[in-house]
């Protein structure tokens, strides 16, 4: 439960592994959050990141296995989760891949895997994770979306694609809980310099994993179905969204 400050008090991320993740958590942190749960495929990689939150301040600080790509062993790995730890205030699910976009237009197989992970995986931690909270009657469910979900374009369609499809079920799936107790929010980054966009060159508007976390820091204060990063995203994409498609087509995008 969010303290009387209205502080986040425990967050459970998917994706602990995420620098973008890393950065929302330590964020939490900052502001009063004691518990953090970490949900990796390989949690054994996140001792180094336990070690550093706990000197920020956090009091319990564990990793557990989770594995995107498994969704039958979603229930198990959140329902243990909450059951170690009572409840929780938010939610963090921040995993993904942004792949090779030429790679993928080769390798059918390797595309599926891709949808897969980004969308089909996030689907079903969101579902369960959604009754989690709904039983104990309040919390945040925080997805880390991208503004390719806004329009996909030529040069990376298959990730704008999954995005696409993730950021329609979360929003959906905040409707869906409206009156719950449950609320949604969507993160829409643009490009952020983490090790997962290393060697690719900035494109305007490029950011941060700090500033990333900033705005989903003050979303959360303010109740916000939906966060762009930065902010001034929301009217570049506006634009682009409703760009007739033969004049799409030419921008270099």
């Amino acid at each position: 439960m969010r303290d009387a400050l209205g502080s986040v008090q425990s967050v459970l991320v998917l994706g602990g592994g995420s620098d973008i993740a890393r950065a929302v958590v330590r964020a939490l942190v900052a502001e009063r959050t004691r518990t953090v749960l970490l949900g990796a495929r390989d949690p054994g990689k996140l001792d180094e990141e336990i070690e550093a939150l706990r000197a920020l301040g956090a009091e319990t600080v564990e990793a557990f296995a989770f594995d995107a790509d498994d969704p039958g062993s979603h229930e198990r790995a959140l329902g243990e989760a909450f059951a170690r730890h009572g409840d929780v205030d938010v939610v963090l699910v921040a995993f993904g891949v942004l792949g090779d976009q030429e790679m993928l237009k080769r390798d059918p197989a390797a595309a599926v895997a891709h949808v897969q992970t980004n969308f089909t995986g996030a689907v079903s931690a969101l579902l369960v994770a959604a009754e989690r909270l709904k039983a104990q009657g309040h919390g945040s469910l925080v997805v880390l979306s991208s503004v390719s979900a806004e329009r996909p374009r030529r040069s990376n369609f298959v990730y704008g694609a999954s995005k696409a499809g993730l950021d329609a079920f979360a929003q959906g799936l905040g409707d869906e809980l409206a009156g719950s107790g449950v609320h949604v929010m969507v993160v829409r980054p643009g490009m952020v310099r983490t090790k997962m966009t290393a060697g690719l060159e900035d494109v305007p508007f490029t950011t941060t994993p700090e500033k990333v976390a900033s705005e989903v820091v003050k979303g959360l204060r303010r109740g916000a179905h939906t966060v762009w990063v930065p902010p001034v995203l929301r009217l570049v994409f506006t634009g682009l969204r409703h760009l007739p498609r033969p004049v799409f087509r030419r921008l270099d995008l």
